[in-house]
């Protein structure tokens, strides 16, 4: 019987701290003074919004890593986590039109911080279309980490994208307006969060690298003298 890997570990603790956080986001911290019971979305939007940029800067840092060594295990976290990062970022995208509508009264409207958010999630997108199209390893890797780093660059102009224009999201919530409780649950919702990634990622990474090594040609027979 193989041993339990580490990261199924890290993702069970997560699961956990989810369901303890979600539960207390939804039943135990006061409502939001303002938004009332609609704001307990924050509690989820928010640390779904932070990690995706996490999770697409760590593939920025993945490809330079690639490019500059061209080591494997770069592209393989590349892989890994431009998929998760997709994902969460679809996820933030649904979390903001649910909060918009009964806060802005639309689905959608054509914010700075929406429109970036949702160029960053199609450039990633085509991060993984470029990969699925690349079928020698070598090349794989070398196009997508130069896709990558392209990509990227619109991380620090979503992050900076309420600042420089005109947009209906707050710019930052000062620590002293949120109460206690509410950090509380927040901090806890991100950190079981953190640890579910972790576990997403460090799966999808052997996953790639098993891929990989499947993909790899078989040795050449040794020669035999005469």
């Amino acid at each position: 019987m193989s041993r339990l890997k580490w990261e199924h570990v890290v993702g069970i603790l997560g699961l956990l701290g989810m369901i303890g956080g979600h539960y207390a986001g939804l039943f135990v911290a006061p409502p939001e003074r303002m938004m009332g019971d609609v704001g307990r979305i924050f509690y989820v939007h928010v640390p779904v919004a932070i990690l995706s940029m996490l999770m697409f800067s760590v593939s920025g840092l993945a490809a330079f890593g690639y490019l500059m060594s061209g080591r494997m295990g770069f592209d393989w976290l590349v892989e890994s986590t431009v998929e998760v990062g997709v994902m969460l970022s679809t996820l933030l995208l649904i979390l903001g039109s649910v909060w918009a509508r009964p806060t802005w009264g639309v689905w959608w409207t054509w914010d700075p911080r929406l429109i970036t958010a949702t160029v960053l999630l199609l450039t990633f997108v085509g991060v993984m279309l470029l990969r699925g199209a690349t079928t020698n390893p070598e090349k794989r890797a070398t196009w997508s980490s130069v896709a990558t780093l392209i990509a990227w660059v619109n991380v620090p102009i979503t992050y900076k994208s309420v600042q420089w224009w005109r947009s209906l999201h707050q710019i930052q919530t000062p620590q002293d307006a949120i109460s206690e409780p509410m950090r509380i649950v927040y901090y806890e919702n991100m950190i079981a969060m953190i640890l579910v990634l972790v576990w997403f990622v460090a799966w999808r990474w052997r996953i790639a690298k098993a891929t990989a090594m499947a993909e790899a040609p078989e040795p050449l027979p040794a020669e035999v003298s005469p």
